[in-house]
């Protein structure tokens, strides 16, 4: 009897997960990684495993507590990947707005939203500043389900059951109507996986995040961060550095995405960590990283 009631309730779980997805548009089979044009490297992979081992970060992997993801996007056609517990869904606090932002231009390009300065100044608010204010604003002004239409549908894939999820927004960051839904698989009202992280990013920097003129306006929205800790702090110390990022916080939650162009080099790098000293591990992770593709700095504070 107790089988038959566990099987009966993995069926009723099963259908309300298709049934909350249906309206989105399913996910197909490509591999997420694929979608973006993204392909493993392994020599590359071996250093980011080398870099979480000497970090001391092996323990909270095989926890399931620590995911990382980092794209060689220098030759944007043939990014080169690499990746630990990448389809590990966790809470990534304000992470996921950057699926508000490209939602908003999504509905900006098909004419359903005007992009005049005050969005534009709304949007900075969200991303450099993380505003909470102007985040629930602006998923109240475009609305939940067409955010979560853009993040599952075949363009972008960005949440995709074949792959353990994704970006999701199912709440806004306060305010009135503040709850939507959580996601269908892990039930997390602002979740991320470091690859689908990985994937938006490297699509801004392919140009191909709604089209090439909002990938070089979503560019410059996420560029100058105006909060100074994780990727930011850890490299502060590199002269020339240009940063396109949004970060996430919340209690033991840390999170942090961007896209990096240094000497030439440009790279995508992107980190989840549930720890109470998450920030600071993400400060020496990304020097590690910074690394692994840029070669180490002179500049760059142990």
């Amino acid at each position: 009897m107790g089988k038959v009631i566990r099987t009966a309730c993995y069926s009723l779980l099963a259908a309300v997960c298709a049934l909350m997805l249906a309206p989105f548009g399913r996910a197909g089979t490509a591999p997420a990684g694929e979608a973006a044009g993204l392909e493993r490297d392994g020599a590359m992979n071996g250093k980011l495993q080398t870099l979480v081992s000497r970090l001391n970060l092996d323990g909270a992997v095989a926890r399931k507590k620590f995911a990382v993801s980092l794209v060689d996007v220098t030759d944007s056609e043939h990014p080169r990947y690499a990746g630990v517990n990448d389809t590990v869904m966790m809470y990534a606090a304000s992470l996921p707005k950057i699926a508000i932002l490209l939602a908003g231009f999504e509905q900006v390009r098909q004419g359903s939203l005007s992009y005049s300065p005050e969005m534009r100044e709304m949007f900075n608010r969200i991303a450099r500043y993380s505003s909470n204010t102007d985040a629930s604003k602006a998923v109240r002004m475009i609305g939940f389900d067409k955010i979560a239409a853009t993040l599952t549908s075949a363009k972008y894939k960005l949440y995709d059951p074949e792959q353990n999820g994704g970006l999701w927004v199912g709440k806004a960051y306060g305010g009135p109507n503040d709850y939507w839904r959580p996601d269908p698989m892990h039930h997390l009202s602002h979740g991320a996986t470091t690859l689908q992280t990985a994937r938006f990013f490297t699509l801004l920097a392919q140009d191909k995040l709604v089209d090439a003129e909002m990938s070089r306006e979503l560019r410059q929205v996420l560029g100058h961060p105006g909060i100074h800790h994780k990727f930011v702090k850890g490299l502060d110390g590199v002269a020339g550095v240009t940063m396109y990022r949004k970060s996430g916080t919340w209690q033991n939650w840390h999170a942090d995405g961007a896209l990096i162009e240094y000497n030439g080099k440009r790279y995508v790098a992107a980190a989840l960590f549930e720890d109470p000293q998450g920030g600071r591990m993400l400060e020496k992770l990304i020097v590690g990283l910074h690394a692994i593709i840029c070669g180490q700095s002179r500049n760059t504070a142990d």
